[in-house]
């Protein structure tokens, strides 16, 4: 079982940036695929972006070169670095991983971009 845990969220003007991390119980945090989603009000939760156990990294168009997710092994953490935030940023951030079938889920950590 893996336990979940986002953290750095907040508000932020448009343009601005801020760092979420995924704190991962356990110790098979290095064999686990990592995913970042979110979800916006009324709008269905949509994935951002993955880092592989490999270090591979996709991202959505979305926010591909604005957003860069990384990870460290030791410390058992993923994190979103986001730049260049736009008010349709704004949504619950969530992490996630998918280990021996079962998908595991943070809580959440609100992103909202306002003036």
């Amino acid at each position: 079982q893996v336990q979940l845990v986002e953290s750095g969220g907040g508000l932020v003007q448009p343009g601005g940036s801020l760092r979420l991390s995924c704190a991962a119980s356990g110790n098979i945090f290095r064999f686990l695929h990592m995913d970042w989603y979110r979800q916006a009000p009324g709008k269905q939760r949509e994935w951002v972006a993955v880092i592989t156990r490999g270090g591979r990294i996709n991202y959505a168009d979305s926010v591909k070169g604005r957003f860069t997710i990384s990870r460290d092994n030791a410390q058992n953490t993923v994190y979103l670095q986001m730049n260049g935030l736009k008010p349709e940023d704004t949504a619950v951030y969530y992490c996630h991983t998918n280990e021996g079938g079962t998908d595991y889920w943070g809580q959440g950590t609100q992103v909202t971009v306002s003036s």
